[in-house]
């Protein structure tokens, strides 16, 4: 069984959405939380579920590259096969990507190219789609490269956007999304459901 760890900055709810849908059908080892502050929601689930966490904070690091290279030591130590960003907000360096090519994914909450990159995060996202006008918004998993939100799309779901959205309640909705679609993209993924040629990303069944 495949082993992954997992990131958060936050809450932890989409780490708890995989914490739950591997509880009731197995289909990897949550072998690792990797948190990016003391004090967060996440670390609370991790302990909950028995999950081995730490703490990896770029204030602590003289420079990003040199907090990631002690995270790869982290992951490499354990044997995680995968790395499952659910809400986190330290954008990736090159040196971390180079070391699991293909084997990290992310969850982003809008329909990728759209509203992506850099200081699109959290409500910033769903403010952004509304401000814009767009009918539909959503989520989208993707692989993770050296472009921030650039990585190669597996799988997206879309929410419709309401005349009467604020960001908060549009943020809602898609969350609702997110906590059935990454447990799915992961399992796939862990269960080496995934093709990927260059960027398109095929499900094999």
């Amino acid at each position: 069984m495949k082993k992954i760890a997992v990131f958060a900055s936050g809450s932890g709810s989409d780490f708890q959405s995989v914490l739950d849908a591997n509880e009731k059908q197995p289909f990897c080892e949550v072998a690792l939380l990797v948190a990016s502050k003391e004090g967060i929601g996440a670390i609370e689930r991790a302990k909950k579920h028995g999950v081995a966490w730490i703490v990896r904070s770029k204030t602590a690091y003289p420079s990003a590259e040199a907090m990631y290279e002690q995270v790869i030591e982290d992951l490499r130590a354990r044997g995680i096969d995968y790395v499952v960003f659910a809400g986190w907000l330290s954008i990736v360096t090159e040196n971390f990507v180079r070391a699991f090519p293909d084997r990290i994914v992310n969850i982003h909450p809008s329909l990728i190219p759209s509203f992506c990159g850099k200081g699109f995060y959290g409500l910033n996202v769903h403010r952004a789609a509304i401000e814009y006008g767009v009918k539909l918004s959503g989520l989208t998993v993707h692989f993770v490269d050296e472009n921030c939100d650039g990585g190669a799309i597996i799988m997206q779901r879309a929410v419709e956007v309401l005349p009467e959205d604020t960001p908060e309640s549009l943020q809602a909705r898609i969350l609702e999304e997110e906590h059935r679609a990454l447990p799915e993209a992961v399992r796939l993924l862990c269960t080496g459901k995934i093709k990927k040629e260059g960027r398109v990303v095929t499900v094999l069944q």
